[in-house]
C-alpha cells in the first residue's frame, strides 16, 4: 500500500541557501522541528483609510496558534506566480479580494521556532495590497481580525513583541527603516 498521492498544490519549493530552488516537499511534512529553508510569503492588507488588517491565527494552527500577525501567509506552488499565490491565499483564508499587490521586502527571510518547537524557515517575500470591506475568514485559519493603524502595529512590534509572530514583529523592524507603512500602502513604484 502506498502513501497519499501529493500533488503541486499540496507541495513547498525547497530552496538552498541562496534562494535558488533545489525541489519539492509535501507542504503537510514540511514543517518540523529539522524544517529546510523554503519559499512562503507574507500579506499586509490595507482599506481605503490606510489601516492595516492584523489577524489572530486560529488555535488549530501547527505554529503560533493564537498569535496576531499579519493579514495573511501562504506558499507559492510550484511554478506558481508569487502575486497569483498571494491573492489565491488572501481569497481562501480570507473570503475577499485584493486588489494591486505588490512586493515590499521582496528579500525578507527567517527562522524562528515556536514554544511547542515548531521550526519556521522561509524566504519569505513581503507584499502589501488594497482591500475594499472586511474580510469573510475561514475560521480554520483565523480566530480573529482587526483593522489597526500602521504606527500601532510598529509600536506593538516594538514594545510588545511577544503579542506577535515573529516574522511580523522582524518585517516590522524593516519597514521602520524603510519608512513604510505610512498611512495608506506604498505605490508599485515605492516598492522598487
Amino acid at each position: 500500500m502506498t502513501g497519499p498521492i501529493v500533488t503541486a498544490a499540496d507541495e513547498v519549493v525547497l530552496l538552498d541557501d541562496d534562494g535558488t530552488p533545489i525541489g519539492t516537499f509535501d507542504k503537510a511534512l514540511v514543517h518540523g522541528p529539522d524544517t529546510p529553508l523554503h519559499l512562503a510569503f507574507s500579506c499586509y492588507l490595507f482599506d481605503e483609510r490606510g489601516r492595516m488588517l492584523l489577524t489572530r491565527r486560529a488555535l488549530s494552527k501547527a505554529t503560533w496558534p493564537g498569535v496576531w500577525t499579519n493579514a495573511c501567509c501562504g506558499h507559492p506552488r510550484p511554478g506558481e506566480d508569487p502575486v497569483a499565490a498571494v491573492a489565491r491565499r488572501v481569497r481562501s483564508e480570507l473570503g475577499v479580494e485584493a486588489r494591486d499587490i505588490r512586493p515590499v521586502l521582496p528579500d525578507f527571510r527567517y527562522r524562528a521556532v515556536d514554544p511547542g518547537g515548531m521550526v519556521e524557515h522561509e524566504h519569505c517575500p513581503v507584499y502589501f495590497a488594497e482591500l475594499a470591506g472586511d474580510p469573510r475568514p475561514d475560521p480554520d485559519e483565523v480566530l480573529s481580525w482587526a483593522w489597526v493603524e500602521p504606527a500601532a502595529f510598529l509600536e506593538t512590534a516594538e514594545r510588545a513583541p511577544f503579542l506577535l509572530s515573529p516574522w511580523s514583529v522582524l518585517q516590522a523592524e524593516q519597514f521602520r527603516r524603510l519608512g513604510l507603512p505610512g498611512g495608506r500602502a506604498p505605490g508599485p513604484t515605492s516598492a522598487s
